[in-house]
């Protein structure tokens, strides 16, 4: 009995991993959406790539792969000029990149398939919450080929599909944080009005002044060790800007008016947003090229000592590793979260499934068998299959070029260098983001005529 229970139990998993039944859950979880499933792991395939890419950016590992064919050979092309190159001082960050196009050529491959898919009844939705075996060998396959395209310019074009991927993936960030903003506060003052109890308004106080009074420590903190007396001209003018912007927003945020159009704004989603700025103020800052305004700038050339490329492997400095932590906190959102506004789930494409999503919902959760993934999607999808892989193709280029610290290879590929291109894109993502948290204050008395509740 046992080794038939063994069998069948072989044959459920096969079927989940080569075929588009939906997946067993282990018997401590209960039923799940299938669309909750698929999302999630899909996510995992991201993160699984994310942790080799760490991988291979470790002395240890980096050392062994000059020993791949091909990854790096004695002369390269930059621009149709041969040159001289010696790339063992930068293996790690050439694997990051070919890891990074893998994800990327991944997730674009199943948004070109999934393009216009309404209902799990097209048979493309069975490729998207099934066969995951298959799945993670397309994966691997990409991943092997990557490491296998020429050296060339390779690199250096593949550093700007990164920067804007990373730029587009830093505005999603600021749309999934406003609205979670949003959401937190409108939550925290309907407990306080229904509860009457002034708990609430008191938490939502110490929440406000905490993410302020980080937001004043930090910017004094980037004067102190970004800019100089004399000189540095360039940070003292963009950490300057960007403090009179918070200000502004923050001013904005408890205009009468805007109270009296938006009653649920207010100082907390301005403290929020004024700390994620002074974040992306602070990694802007950390790719100026100028060593003696930047304590954190990592110099790596092919003619260093061992001394020097063994500072500059590592690549968890402070801001890599917070935008690590943001990167995962974003795409967990993204792919657990459907958002309480209407405005936002139509920006992100995530509109809710059709009346047979409820219904599929109670069924699943009456089975007393085996806990299973079931289909909430017969009437319609619960989110855009195309959006979701762009979303997390751009995830991959944002992860790519966290790990690598936003550096490129100089003309001769024998130098990474930070360039002025990482300080301007970081810097237009964050005034990009407080306009539009801007407008979202804004927006109910420019148009008075259109719903944004």
């Amino acid at each position: 009995m046992g080794a038939c229970l063994g069998v069948c139990s072989l044959l459920s998993c096969v079927s989940c991993l080569c075929g588009s039944a939906p997946c067993l859950l282990c018997g401590c979880c209960p039923s799940t959406k299938n669309s909750t499933v698929s999302r999630l792991l899909f996510t995992f395939f991201l993160f699984l790539g994310t942790l080799v890419s760490i991988i291979m950016i470790t002395p240890g590992v980096e050392k062994e792969l000059h020993k791949l064919p091909g990854f790096c050979e004695g002369s390269g092309s930059v621009l149709g000029i041969q040159t001289s190159v010696n790339c063992e001082s930068f293996l790690g960050h050439k694997a990051v990149y070919r890891m990074g196009f893998a994800m990327a050529a991944f997730f674009f491959l199943f948004a070109a398939i999934m393009l216009c898919v309404r209902s799990s009844r097209d048979p493309r939705a069975a490729v998207q919450n099934g066969f995951w075996f298959f799945k993670f060998l397309v994966l691997v396959g990409i991943t092997v080929g990557a490491f296998y395209i020429p050296d060339g310019t390779f690199t250096s074009v593949w550093f700007y599909f990164g920067v804007v991927g990373s730029f587009l993936f830093i505005l999603v960030q600021l749309v999934l944080l406003i609205d979670f903003a949003h959401s937190w506060s409108q939550l925290w003052l309907r407990n306080a009005d229904e509860s009457n109890a002034k708990g609430w308004y008191a938490a939502l106080c110490i929440m406000t002044f905490v993410f302020y009074a980080a937001s004043i420590a930090a910017i004094v903190l980037l004067y102190i060790y970004y800019t100089k007396p004399q000189g540095c001209t360039e940070g003292k003018v963009l950490i300057s800007i960007n403090l009179i912007l918070c200000l502004i927003v923050s001013a904005v945020s408890i205009l009468p008016k805007v109270q009296e159009a938006q009653p649920h704004s207010g100082l907390l989603q301005a403290s929020l947003i004024t700390l994620y700025t002074t974040y992306i103020t602070w990694a802007a800052l950390a790719n100026v090229p100028n060593q003696s305004c930047n304590p954190t700038l990592l110099v790596r050339s092919s003619n260093s000592s061992a001394t020097a490329t063994q500072a500059v492997t590592t690549w968890w400095d402070a801001p890599s590793i917070v935008g690590l932590v943001i990167f995962l906190l974003c795409t967990l959102f993204i792919s657990l979260r459907r958002s309480d506004h209407r405005q936002v789930n139509k920006l992100l494409l995530t509109e809710g499934g059709g009346p047979g999503a409820a219904a599929a919902a109670e069924e699943g959760a009456a089975e007393g068998g085996p806990h299973r993934a079931y289909d909430d999607e017969q009437e319609g999808v619960t989110y855009n299959y195309t959006f979701f892989h762009l979303c997390l193709l751009l995830a991959a280029l944002y992860i790519m070029m966290t790990l690598t610290n936003w550096y490129r290879p100089d003309e001769s590929l024998q130098v990474l260098r930070s360039p002025w291109t990482a300080v301007w894109v970081k810097i237009c993502s964050s005034w990009t983001g407080l306009l539009l948290y801007l407008w979202t204050l804004v927006a109910p008395l420019v148009l008075p005529d259109r719903d944004f509740s």
